[in-house]
């Protein structure tokens, strides 16, 4: 790629990753677009730095080509006269990153559902292409103007990378078992990521954040049998997020379309919001002119309560009405299977 004086004018930044900063920007072509920046290192060397430049430089072609609805549109890369940095110029998603939602708390069911069906067509146009996205994550999932997700920054991961950007990007919760125990990905390393990827949308970011971190015992095996479930999750989305998170990538669902297979026939009723605060996790969901509510109190370890009520829409429109309770302080194993059975009725 020859280099040239960019005409984009770059404005303030917007995001941050391992690869570079990401700045709202105007192109004389596209409009309003996000370019990520991409500069030598202070402390690397020139020959270091032309090899990995010339490794993005070379994946221009490959990204240009993956057109498709649902992938983040890469309109051009541009080298810098000086040769000390790149401008990867891509669309810009105003709703931002899923990563964002994910930390206000869990998504609901047909979120999610959505969500996902949107990132899968992408993916599998990404996979019927010959390329292994390798950071599927709510981070990298973008929500554009019409309200559709769209997969980011494909394209920059290598094998011989894999590692070193996981842990410095911070994604190593993403890595399959067969990468910690070969270093190789593949099409069904990418469906595990999927599968940790709807986990942790389902579940936000204070829940997740209470289990011990996954990059500390993916490799030992099983940590798919060790996910803590929200009560409101149906089984039928446990059964398919595990079957994409199998040990063996043998016997994991093999291809993105047998993954969107499975989540078509997923469930999305009833659609509860949930907010986990602390001690305290809580459900509301709308049934005709009433709301639905459910709380529970993980006071200790052992020691828990709930209770379930619905109330009128409207104040003053009739009165509350008990639903279920725990039998005043109960141990966990009780209250958790006393919740997942309110749900399932």
């Amino acid at each position: 790629m020859t280099a040239f004086v960019s005409e984009i004018v770059v404005g303030k930044k917007i995001g941050s990753g391992h690869f570079g900063d990401v700045h709202l920007a105007t192109d004389p072509v596209h409009g309003e677009v996000a370019v990520k920046i991409i500069s030598q290192e202070p402390t690397e060397s020139d020959g270091v730095w032309g090899h990995r430049k010339a490794g993005f430089l070379a994946e221009a072609q490959n990204l240009a080509s993956a057109a498709h609805d649902n992938i983040v549109p890469v309109h051009h890369l541009v080298e810098s006269v000086d040769g000390k940095s790149i401008q990867y110029c891509m669309k810009f998603c105003s709703g931002g990153s899923l990563h964002s939602r994910y930390e206000v708390g869990p998504l609901p069911l047909s979120a999610v559902r959505k969500a996902g069906a949107e990132v899968l067509l992408g993916l599998d146009a990404l996979h019927a292409r010959g390329m292994i996205h390798r950071d599927i994550k709510p981070g990298n999932i973008l929500i554009d103007e019409n309200g559709v997700a769209r997969i980011g920054d494909f394209g920059l991961v290598t094998d011989d990378l894999i590692f070193g950007y996981a842990d410095r990007a911070g994604y190593s919760d993403h890595l399959a078992y067969e990468v910690w125990a070969d270093g190789v990905t593949s099409v069904r390393s990418d469906v595990w990521a999927f599968g940790m990827t709807l986990y942790r949308l389902l579940h936000g970011h204070s829940w997740y954040s209470e289990s011990e971190l996954p990059r500390l015992s993916i490799h030992e095996g099983g940590f798919r049998d060790h996910l803590l479930w929200l009560p409101h999750v149906p089984r039928r989305w446990r059964r398919a997020i595990r079957s994409m998170m199998v040990d063996d990538p043998h016997k994991r669902l093999q291809s993105v379309g047998q993954v969107q297979q499975v989540i078509a026939g997923l469930p999305i009723a009833p659609d509860w919001s949930c907010e986990v605060a602390g001690s305290y996790v809580r459900w509301r969901r709308e049934n005709g002119k009433r709301i639905v509510k459910v709380e529970w109190n993980r006071i200790s370890a052992r020691r828990h309560e709930w209770k379930a009520w619905s109330e009128p829409a409207v104040a003053g429109a009739g009165n509350n009405r008990k639903l279920g309770a725990s039998d005043g302080v109960v141990g966990a194993r009780q209250a958790i299977g006393d919740l997942e059975r309110f749900f399932l009725s």
